[in-house]
């Protein structure tokens, strides 16, 4: 009898074991941590912050991994997995929302570019008016003019692209807009200073 107790025992003592160490695949934290690194996509956080993004791929390949070498134990233990993931779901929502900053401030740097870039047009279309005049300054003003119109084109299409969310070669087409332009106020101003210089000197 007193053996029969202990067998008993024994198996019930396997059975909470085998309940307690074959946890079920974590399928719900799984999808959850897809769901959420696939809306970090979404939001472009493999453009705006790349590293952050594959950071997250990684740790969600490591933790697969680990939980392929889980399935081909005989008692299986997913607890440690699932609260990774877990964190990954936060981790990847954290990320989307950073992904959002970024695109914010990027947009508000590529609108200040796309206004000096305006505003030097003009003052440089102003310049221009002011120039010295003559058979190889006239030329030159207009090229000038030419060159001030194929900037104003590209600030035209920034703006476009801007207000499509294409923020990445929308900075980039702003910023070389916006040096070329200031090239140009430079060498406008050199022209005028130096203009104006020998007008005085011809007066004295």
């Amino acid at each position: 009898m007193k053996m029969r107790i202990t067998g008993a025992v024994i198996l019930s003592g396997m059975a909470l074991i085998f309940t307690v160490g074959c946890s079920s695949l974590p399928q719900e934290q799984i999808d959850a941590a897809n769901t959420a690194i696939e809306e970090a996509k979404a939001a472009g956080a493999e453009l705006y912050i790349p590293d952050d993004y594959f950071a997250l791929q990684d740790s969600m390949k490591s933790v697969m991994e680990n939980i392929e070498a889980e399935k081909s134990k005989f008692i299986k233990d997913f607890g440690s997995a699932e609260k990774q993931l877990e964190a990954i779901a936060l981790q990847a929502g954290e990320v989307t929302t950073r992904t959002e900053t970024r695109k914010e401030e990027l947009r508000q740097e590529i609108q200040s570019t796309i206004d000096q870039v305006t505003a030097l047009i003009e003052a440089n279309r102003q310049l221009v008016l002011e120039a010295p005049k003559g058979k190889e300054g006239t030329s030159v003003l207009m090229a000038i003019g030419n060159e001030l119109n194929t900037i104003e084109q590209s600030v035209q299409e920034a703006q476009t692209m801007l207000e499509q969310g294409e923020f990445l070669t929308t900075l980039n087409k702003a910023v070389g807009a916006r040096d070329q332009a200031q090239e140009l106020n430079r060498e406008l101003e050199e022209v005028i200073s130096k203009y104006k210089a020998n007008v005085k000197a011809r007066k004295t």
